[in-house]
């Protein structure tokens, strides 16, 4: 085997899976739906990403909104999607699903002549699979003559340059077309052609995976000992029998005469919320060990403590766990029998599997509302040109990034809408605010209900929070503004926008060294930890120093910290820039006013045109952005 790149390439269905919200009654009473990554072969390559695998899937998708979205949340997964052909014709496989209670999952699977299922042996890329250590085996890819000619073909090639092959039983007798519609939660029903169907890959096989019913199908009988001893004697695979609640065995060769006297992988006593994908979430967790090479008892508990983390939570691929939630877990287990409730495990999940990687970030902030109001009074000018401004703001921004990443913007849905709207597109990061302008205490601009405004937003755009919070201010004013802030960091993890928090005290009251830092770590206290934090810039490497051990004592998963400008000359901000940069929690910038205030007074004013406004304002943020980056060495 030579130039391998990758370390598993998962073969079969693809989808997006439309989660019922509302848990507890029928999926005709659910009235709103969580939009996700499905299919079983697509889960596991997500999942084994997660764990660190170098992970692809060859499937396909329309050449629509859905299909984009499911090739957009493979690339935010790490997975590699040179094999997901994108389909002219067909549609990309829908599935909606429920959550009814412990024992009732309803679903329905829309896959009508749906793109994975039009997959060919041409469409298998013989260098493709040989970059691989191992393919996986899905199924439901040998339901028709074409997926099944195409699933063996990569196998073929896999086990001729020396490769693995895994494969995952994964029996839904809906997709072999037996029942209705209506019967995609059914697991089980037997069939001769399907058993006939699954026993001619088995002699290919280095691992097969399945639930009881699964290998029973496999092995053409209702015992599940007789069914497995059926499937040895057409291969020489370790086979692994998934269990549910008891965990697994594992047979990695004769099949004794009990089948309690396999290799058993006790399972992990959690509450049951949801099984859907739980089963891709165990295989994640099995490649994770087997490539690896580790024991068949270490294989089994990583995959059996994801299994574990998946039906303790709403969806599939988003409840599977990173390599660093698994150790986490492993090492320190939970108090909690349901995993969902488990905030400290809650946020190792959320900091480690957040929708997009940001080392290192430039802002531009033209978020501000009352000043721009308090301008366009001072001026006499009109306040509906403002939105104009904000659109000639970012094109200054689109001139400095100039396609590179790390650059992004605060902009406000007041006067900013529809810049807001067109940086939407995924090339910048964007924050926008929540705050009323100039509040203390605290108060949101939309109202109270915060979490109302946040579902309407993309899920993509952070909450920025602007408090004026000293951690010497009266009691009653301090506990008043913790709580908001506590509410709106409750309701951004609900929603699952990340949070950016912008703390500044020097507005009310004075501050040392240490100010700073004991007013985040009032916040820590109450559980709350933003993704960014958004500071003053401050001169003395003592208050850096602060800072950075509050973080690191708190919350060392912390996307980092952006300064904010307070409106100071360039040269001040140019200076405070070197004693920040050396500092590893500080990841940027977010300035404004030194960036556009000149040039929005004069253009508002009518003094300057488009094109001045812009040189402008690309200019200045330029400045900063080349000597910020000149000083941390990028």
């Amino acid at each position: 085997m030579k130039n391998l790149n990758l370390d598993v390439i998962t073969i079969g269905r693809s989808s997006v899976d439309l989660y019922g919200i509302q848990v507890g009654g029928r999926l005709e009473d659910m009235s709103s739906f969580a939009k996700y990554l499905g299919g079983s072969p697509t889960n596991t390559a997500a999942g084994a990403s997660r764990l660190g695998l170098k992970a692809a899937v060859i499937t396909a998708v329309g050449d629509e909104h859905m299909g984009r979205f499911i090739i957009e949340q493979l690339r935010r997964e790490g997975v590699d999607t040179r094999g997901v052909k994108t389909d002219p014709e067909r549609l990309t496989a829908l599935v909606l699903l429920g959550i009814r209670d412990q024992e009732t999952f309803p679903l329905i699977f829309y896959r009508e002549n749906c793109a994975d299922m039009a997959l060919t042996e041409d469409d298998i890329d013989p260098d493709f699979i040989r970059s691989a250590g191992s393919v996986v085996l899905s199924g439901t890819h040998f339901s028709t003559a074409s997926v099944a000619a195409m699933s063996r073909k990569a196998a073929e090639i896999c086990r001729e340059n020396g490769g693995r092959v895994a494969f995952d039983i994964d029996y839904r007798p809906v997709l072999w077309g037996i029942g209705g519609h209506g019967t995609g939660e059914e697991r089980y029903v037997k069939d001769g052609a399907v058993t006939e169907h699954l026993q001619a890959i088995l002699p290919l096989c280095d691992l097969i995976v399945g639930t009881e019913e699964e290998l029973q199908i496999a092995g053409g009988a209702t015992d599940t000992l007789e069914a497995i001893r059926t499937v040895r004697a057409k291969t020489g695979a370790a086979i692994v029998c998934k269990r549910g609640p008891m965990g697994c065995v594992v047979f990695p060769g004769d099949i004794p005469d009990d089948i309690e006297k396999g290799i058993r992988g006790p399972g992990f006593p959690v509450e049951v919320y949801n099984v859907l994908g739980a089963g891709d979430a165990f295989m994640s967790g099995f490649l994770r060990g087997w490539l690896h090479d580790e024991s068949w008892e270490t294989c089994a508990k990583f995959a059996n403590a994801c299994g574990a983390f998946t039906v303790s939570r709403h969806g599939c691929t988003p409840a599977m766990p990173s390599w660093t939630e698994l150790s986490y877990f492993l090492e320190r287990g939970s108090s909690e029998h349901a995993l969902r409730k488990d905030e400290a495990l809650n946020h190792v999940h959320w900091a480690t599997t957040r929708r997009r990687d940001w080392p290192a970030l430039i802002a531009l902030a033209i978020d501000h509302r009352v000043q721009f109001e308090e301008m366009v009074e001072e001026i006499g000018g009109e306040l509906s040109r403002v939105g104009e401004f904000k659109k000639l703001a970012i094109r200054a921004l689109d001139r400095v990034a100039d396609g590179r990443p790390g650059f992004g913007t605060l902009l406000d849905g007041r006067h900013g809408k529809e810049a807001l709207h067109d940086c939407m597109d995924g090339r910048y990061w964007v924050g926008r605010p929540v705050e009323l302008p100039g509040s203390r205490p605290l108060r949101f601009e939309a109202g109270p209900n915060i979490m109302g405004e946040l579902l309407e937003w993309p899920a993509d755009q952070v909450a920025k929070c602007l408090v004026f919070y000293h951690p010497d201010d009266p009691d009653a004013l301090k506990r008043e503004q913790e709580q908001t802030v506590v509410t709106l960091f409750e309701a951004c993890r609900r929603t699952g926008h990340e949070l950016l928090l912008e703390v500044i005290p020097s507005k009310a009251g004075p501050i040392d060294t240490r100010t700073t830092a004991r007013a985040m770590q009032n916040f820590y206290d109450l559980g709350v930890k933003p993704d960014w934090w958004k500071l003053e810039p401050v001169a003395d490497d003592a208050t850096w120093r602060e800072i950075g051990a509050c973080i690191e004592r708190n919350d060392p998963y912390c996307r980092g910290i952006l300064v904010l400008g307070l409106d100071a000359p360039m040269e001040d901000l140019i200076a405070s820039f070197e004693s920040m940069a050396s500092h590893q929690w500080v990841k940027g910038f977010a300035i404004g006013r030194t960036v556009f205030g000149d040039a929005a007074r004069a253009w508002l004013a009518g003094k300057i045109d488009d094109a001045a406004a812009v040189d402008q304002m690309a200019a200045r943020f330029g400045r900063l952005a080349e000597a910020w980056g000149r000083l941390r060495g990028s």
